[in-house]
C-alpha cells in the first residue's frame, strides 16, 4: 500500500517534479527512453499507473490505442489533465496498490513510469500477483525506472534490513520527506520476475532502465 509519507510528497511537489527531466546529462537516455516506451506500446490499450504529470502518458499515447491514465493524487491529476493531450487518453483516480476488481479484460498493457522503485522488496512478489490477478494472465507490463548514478542521483541516506534504500527529498518549501527508492540491478529484476512472467526483456541506461514481459 502506497505510504501516507509518500502521497503527501508527491503532492506537495506537483509543481517542481518535471525538473528532474531537465538534467542536461540525462537527455539522450530519455530521448532513448521516449522511443522505447512509444514502441513497445504501439497499438495496445494501456493502464498507466502513477502518470503523475502526464510526462509518460504523453509519450505512450504517440502509438497506443488508448491510455486509461491514473493516480493517486489528485494534484497530479490536475497538471496531466491540464497537458491537452489528445483523445486517446483519459483520466481517473486511483490507487496503483489496491486495484479494483473491474479491469480484467479491459486492457491489454500496463505500464508504470518511476513506481517499481517505491515497492518495497518485501511486497514485489504480492504486487505482482495483484497486476495478475486483476488484469489477466498475459498482460503486457512495461516498466521504466531510475539507475542509481553517483553525482546525478539523489544520495542514498539509508538502507532498512529488508534491503529497501531510502532518500531524503526536500521540497522547495524547504519540508523534508523520507522516500523508499530502490535500485535493483538487471539480475535482481530478473529473478525477481522469473516466478511471475515470461518474455522478460531488459534495456539497462546510463540513468534509467526498462523491463516489458508478461504476467504468467
Amino acid at each position: 500500500m502506497i505510504t501516507d509519507q509518500l502521497a503527501k510528497y508527491y503532492a506537495t511537489i506537483a509543481q517542481q517534479y518535471e525538473r528532474v527531466y531537465d538534467k542536461p546529462e540525462r537527455q539522450e537516455d530519455l530521448e532513448v527512453l521516449r522511443d522505447k516506451v512509444a514502441d513497445v506500446l504501439e497499438g495496445h490499450t494501456v493502464l498507466e499507473l502513477a502518470c503523475g504529470t502526464g510526462y509518460w502518458t504523453e509519450v505512450v499515447a504517440e502509438s497506443a490505442e488508448s491510455v486509461l491514465a491514473t493516480d493517486i493524487n489528485d494534484e497530479m491529476l490536475a497538471l496531466a489533465q491540464a497537458r491537452g493531450l489528445p483523445d486517446n487518453v483519459t483520466f481517473a483516480k486511483l490507487d496503483a496498490f489496491n486495484l479494483p476488481d473491474d479491469l480484467l479484460g479491459k486492457f491489454t498493457a500496463v505500464f508504470a513510469g518511476f513506481w517499481w522503485s517505491h515497492v518495497k522488496r518485501e511486497d514485489q512478489d504480492k504486487y505482482l500477483k495483484q497486476l495478475r490477478n486483476k488484469l489477466g494472465k498475459d498482460i503486457l507490463l512495461v516498466l521504466i525506472d531510475n539507475s542509481y548514478v553517483d553525482g546525478s542521483s539523489t544520495v542514498i541516506a539509508r538502507t532498512d534490513l529488508l534491503g529497501n534504500t531510502h532518500q531524503f527529498r526536500t521540497t522547495d518549501a524547504g519540508e523534508r520527506y523520507e522516500v523508499l527508492k530502490n535500485f535493483p540491478s538487471d539480475s535482481h529484476l530478473r529473478k525477481k520476475f522469473a516466478h511471475s512472467a515470461r518474455e522478460i526483456r531488459m534495456k539497462r541506461l546510463e540513468y534509467y532502465w526498462l523491463l516489458s514481459c508478461r504476467l504468467k
